[in-house]
């Protein structure tokens, strides 16, 4: 958040008295010497003061704002302070009754029947938003075809009807999920205030089970508490959600067209009905019935409600179709497709707490699937058996000495490589295999700083090279960090260190400096 206008006046909450002027100067002054040392040229910023309480909130109903503030203390040859000298926060105060009066209705109201605009006439006003300014108190004259702007409006004032931003100091300002006004924390990936997705893991697969016949498969459980979830796929086939009956995932099973499902407690689902469109998703909600595209039966694009979130449903004029979901959802969901024709590749993703990630392996080996791609992500071709055959003697080439790396020290080089990777862990090396052009690390991941998608204790990092840059060392510790890379095909999954990447030996200094650099990434 910028500066914002400081007040050149203090002002005292009600109930507080002031402190006599030399005791307060006492104790600044004792503050300053035990936080900043005795003695020596005074340089660089001063120091801040601690920040004072929050005031009441500004607003008796609804939406307004509360501040607190805080003094730079300077010496001679300092410089100001950095950062804000206030500091604003949302307060959510009881619904306004029917009929209230909106704030800036108010403010304009205040000069009815005043004179104005150096004359004697008098006016009555409403609300203008139709000015450039919209934390300026622009009101229109009723009856009459001109505005007039009384200055600006209060701290806490909206700044249009339904909008979430409220002015403070003249400016238009936003929340962040901290609450605090012209913030920029949002919340990740894992629904964690200004987290670094550290707290949850991406799961993401490409389902290609092409069916032994037309009717309902399985495509994913979706647990609950999952966030960000996608499904979208390029065919005839259709998507469909279900819940789970008893807030479980339902087991529903590969049904054929006609048939009949099963479910838990003996409870029957029928897919009957007038028949589909080749191909649709099924999604089931908690009380075992489908949300949509159930019962051989097409649902119409559109929201739905599953599982306490919203599903964004839609379908292309073409072959293309897409589930959306925010989350988090409140009970386990099964995504179904419903088989017409063969199965080109449901894409699907979701985020997942780590804590539920263990029993969702569970869940849905239950179910007949594996939700990992295969693993490990790169297999080595075994070679054919062929007969002993001695090959004639020819010289080895001698190969060309390795150039040196490039420079890739410094804070840039640091941010740039954390903010772009999929991957940033600690890892020791084990192993090293040059293949063709590329090298193959085998690495034992010990700690993980940020991740797109699960991370396995044993992994291969490939670089790009045979001399890749920077090297990496045996049976040493580094930070790296990585991008995910998949085939068009599918067949290889690989975590790729970039040339002149970012790999640095672990210490904790390079601990403490890449945290740090985890703050300053976008979302």
């Amino acid at each position: 958040m910028g500066k914002l206008r400081p007040e050149k006046e203090e002002h005292l909450a009600p109930g507080h008295t002031r402190r006599p002027r030399s005791l307060w100067n006492l104790l600044l002054l004792l503050w300053t010497f035990l936080n900043c040392g005795l003695g020596g040229n005074a340089q660089g910023p001063g120091e801040w003061t601690p920040w004072g309480s929050w005031s009441r909130c500004s607003s008796s109903c609804g939406r307004g704002l509360s501040v607190r503030s805080r003094r730079c203390i300077q010496f001679p040859r300092e410089e100001l302070c950095w950062g804000d000298t206030h500091e604003y926060r949302l307060c959510q105060q009881p619904d306004c009754p029917p009929g209230a009066m909106p704030f800036r209705d108010l403010q304009c109201a205040l000069y009815n029947g005043h004179p104005v605009l150096g004359t004697q006439k008098t006016y009555q006003w409403v609300p203008f938003y139709g000015a450039p300014n919209q934390c300026d108190l622009n009101c229109l004259a009723v009856g009459h075809d001109f505005y007039h702007s009384f200055g600006r409006v209060l701290d806490g004032t909206p700044c249009s009807p339904g909008a979430q931003g409220l002015c403070v100091a003249g400016r238009c300002l936003s929340a962040g999920c901290d609450g605090l006004l012209g913030s920029d924390a949002r919340e990740d990936r894992c629904g964690r205030c200004g987290g670094a997705n550290d707290s949850c893991l991406f799961v993401q697969r490409v389902f290609r089970d092409a069916g032994a016949f037309a009717g309902y498969w399985n495509v994913t459980l979706i647990p609950e508490g999952a966030r960000h979830i996608r499904a979208a796929h390029r065919s005839r086939n259709h998507l469909g959600i279900a819940e789970s009956e008893g807030g479980g995932a339902a087991l529903a099973a590969r049904i054929p067209r006609g048939g009949r499902w099963q479910g838990r407690g003996g409870g029957q689902g029928h897919f009957q009905g007038a028949r589909a469109d080749p191909s649709l998703a099924a999604l089931m909600g908690g009380d075992g019935r489908y949300v949509l595209n159930g019962n051989w039966a097409v649902s119409p694009a559109g929201t739905y409600e599953a599982a306490g979130t919203r599903v964004i449903y839609t379908r292309a004029t073409g072959p293309e179709e897409t589930l959306r979901a925010a989350g988090p959802t409140s009970e386990d969901l099964l995504l179904q497709v419903l088989l017409q024709e063969p199965n080109p590749g449901i894409e699907f993703e979701f985020w997942l707490p780590r804590e539920r990630y263990g029993p969702f392996q569970a869940q849905a080996q239950v179910l007949g699937w594996s939700p990992r791609q295969p693993q490990p992500r790169e297999v080595d071709p075994q070679p054919l058996e062929s007969p002993t055959v001695i090959p004639p003697r020819t010289p080895i080439p001698t190969p060309e000495p390795c150039p040196p790396c490039p420079d890739t020290r410094g804070r840039a080089h640091r941010l740039l490589h954390y903010c772009g990777s999929d991957f940033v862990f600690q890892a020791r090396v084990l192993g090293r295999v040059r293949q063709a052009q590329e090298t193959r690390y085998e690495v034992r991941v010990q700690l993980i700083y940020k991740n797109r998608s699960p991370l396995r204790a044993l992994e291969y990092v490939w670089a790009p090279s045979r001399c890749p840059c920077p090297p990496l060392g045996l049976h040493r510790d580094y930070l790296l960090a990585t991008w995910r890379l998949i085939s068009p095909d599918g067949t290889q999954d690989r975590l790729l260190l970039p040339h002149a990447g970012y790999a640095r030996l672990w210490s904790p200094a390079e601990d403490s400096r890449v945290r740090l650099a985890a703050r300053h990434c976008p979302l």
